[in-house]
């Protein structure tokens, strides 16, 4: 870790716009290790076993159709930084009309943040679905950190390669969703879109916070309850440690955590998972999986806390 050259990336940023992507990027990559992303011929087979696996299992436990992205990578965190830059300035662009007092200082500041957020959660994701939103290109991708799996496996210490099929499975059932749903991609764009063009006009919609909220909540829901049903090994083991990791930390970690809005994440990891593992105890997975046929079907905010409305307005 590189304090002095990250801060030496930051007071070098320049251009135009709002942040310095390439500044953030550098800065992001001098304050976190990389990581060691050397693999034995029997994690590079785990990992492909893992994707395989999960991909068969999901489309058999929750009778859905799709297929895995196109991009697959094993990563360690600074390719993860790379990536995930392209997908930041993707949704920051339409902010760069705001105008600014002091363009330089502004500028130096929002990179500044932007490598501070880059290098906590390349040093803390452990993998990704990435449907690419507001990309050019269709395509999706699924990422693994892998110094980060490995990392948190021993500090939590759980066996490895099922924690690791565990990441895998959860990823994976992201992908499920996406490729059960063609038109999810373009309605959480336009949600996205709605949002930024609302801040960027300096105004907050919150009918339209709300509803990429509540979609946002059903994504991660779903696949937590898709996750569990297909699992093919214990997790409760794996849950309880990682839920416990997720509230503990130090004082910067916190802060971060809140910063980043993770705490909220959690919570719509857990409502919505609420809601989905309701309504299949009720009615089945099939029921459950109804919600991907066309956006009328994803709950409404006040559905996801009354299961049994959703229900009778969807799948009576």
């Amino acid at each position: 870790m590189d304090i002095l050259r990250s801060a030496r990336a930051v007071a070098g940023s320049s251009g135009d716009d709002i942040i310095d992507w390439s500044a953030a990027a550098s800065a992001a990559k001098a304050g976190t290790p990389a990581g060691d992303l050397t693999l034995t011929d029997a994690e590079q087979a785990g990992y492909r076993d893992d994707v395989r696996d999960a991909r068969n299992r999901l489309r058999s436990v929750g009778n859905v159709a799709f297929d895995l992205p196109d991009t697959i990578e094993i990563q360690h965190r600074h390719h993860w930084i790379d990536a995930n830059v392209e997908t930041f300035s993707r949704v920051v662009e339409p902010l760069e009309t705001i105008p600014s007092l002091v363009p330089s200082l502004s500028r130096a500041a929002n990179t500044a943040t932007m490598a501070l957020t880059l290098g906590f959660l390349g040093r803390n994701v452990l993998g990704q679905y990435d449907p690419l939103l507001l990309a050019e290109s269709d395509t999706h991708a699924l990422y693994f950190v892998h110094p980060n799996i490995r990392r948190v496996a021993d500090e939590l210490v759980v066996d490895y390669p099922r924690f690791r099929r565990w990441i895998a499975f959860h990823e994976v059932a992201h992908a499920a969703e996406f490729g059960a749903a063609p038109w999810l991609p373009g309605h959480l764009e336009a949600q996205l879109e709605q949002s930024v063009d609302a801040i960027s006009a300096g105004r907050l919609d919150r009918d339209a916070f709300e509803e990429l909220t509540t979609t946002m909540t059903a994504v991660e829901g779903y696949a937590e309850l898709l996750m569990d049903r297909a699992f093919d090994d214990e997790y409760a083991d794996l849950r309880a440690k990682l839920d416990a990791r997720r509230q503990g930390g130090g004082p910067f970690v916190q802060f971060m955590r809140r910063l980043l809005g993770l705490g909220l994440k959690r919570r719509q990891y857990e409502r919505g998972a609420a809601f989905f593992t309701a309504v299949a105890d009720k009615r089945g997975l099939p029921a459950a999986s109804v919600v991907w046929e066309h956006p009328d079907n994803l709950p409404t905010n006040s559905e996801l806390d009354d299961p049994d409305a959703w229900l009778r307005r969807v799948n009576p």
